[in-house]
């Protein structure tokens, strides 16, 4: 009996191993290039799971890293500085208003992002610092690479809504739709107006980095 509660066991999990699939969705520019720090949620019409979880946005050479953030809603995000100097870490945005007040290291709490949507970054001693999360409904969400890839795992097989942001967009992209398992390599495009992502000023302009 125990023998055949083992196979059933192991058989039970490669159904759901072979059920859920790590996919890369490619995200470029209307230029054809590839575009990085575009988020991609995959969305299905079946109810959400929750895959909550803690994730880091750190203060690193005067700049908020990562630039983009993606966390489905009821997550949370730390804001550890790891610079010499203490930053004032905030946010006005509807989907999550939130004050980290001057600080060096760790808060000791992570900040929870409770409503889906877009939040903005920002520091009140370094004005040119931003960053973005993005709080997803769903918790199959994920940041292109500098090639333009998203990396998603664990996706169950079945039709899903592609949501894609980027905070260079000109326009609201097109939703999309993928089937998983996949077929072949999908690839969507965003109108962005390319910008310098924010970096710490030069020395010798006026300031005191």
């Amino acid at each position: 009996m125990l023998k055949e509660s083992s196979h059933l066991w192991a058989w039970l999990c490669f159904l759901f191993a072979s059920s859920a699939q790590a996919i890369e969705i490619k995200i470029q520019a209307q230029d054809g290039l590839p575009l990085e720090d575009a988020v991609v949620e995959l969305v299905s019409a079946s109810p959400q799971t929750e895959r909550l979880t803690t994730l880091s946005v750190a203060q690193k050479d005067l700049t908020f890293v990562p630039f983009v953030t993606a966390v489905q809603k009821g997550s949370a995000i730390e804001f550890p500085n790891q610079d010499k100097t203490r930053h004032h870490v905030y946010s006005f945005s509807p989907a999550k208003v939130f004050e980290l007040k001057l600080y060096a290291g760790k808060p000791e709490a992570p900040v929870r992002f409770e409503k889906s949507g877009i939040v903005a970054l920002g520091c009140n001693i370094h004005d040119y610092m931003q960053a973005y999360v993005y709080v997803g409904d769903s918790p199959f969400l994920a940041v292109t690479n500098s090639q333009g890839v998203a990396n998603l795992l664990d996706i169950p097989d079945g039709q899903y809504q592609v949501k894609l942001w980027h905070p260079w967009q000109q326009s609201d992209p097109a939703i999309g739709q993928v089937s998983i398992p996949l077929s072949g390599e999908v690839v969507f495009k965003i109108d962005v107006l390319r910008q310098q992502k924010p970096t710490k000023p030069k020395k010798g302009f006026g300031n005191s980095y």
